[in-house]
């Protein structure tokens, strides 16, 4: 992977870090209010989503190494 792909790949992974967590806090706010069980289900999808997403750029960014 070229070097400014790498960067640009890094600056999106930090995103979704960011993105990821936020949607942590957002969903223990929502269950620390009561919020609709429904809700609560589809911020969970989202933000496995997000994770999902992370998970395939850190395996473009880091390379599998055999051993």
């Amino acid at each position: 992977m070229p070097d400014q792909e790498q960067a640009d790949a890094r600056l999106q992974l930090a995103r979704l870090r960011q993105e990821h967590e936020d949607y942590d806090v957002a969903i223990n706010a929502m269950i620390d209010t009561g919020c609709d069980a429904l809700r609560i289900q589809r911020m969970k999808k989202k933000k496995l989503a997000i994770k999902d997403k992370l998970t395939k750029l850190e395996d473009q960014i880091i390379p599998d190494i055999i051993a």
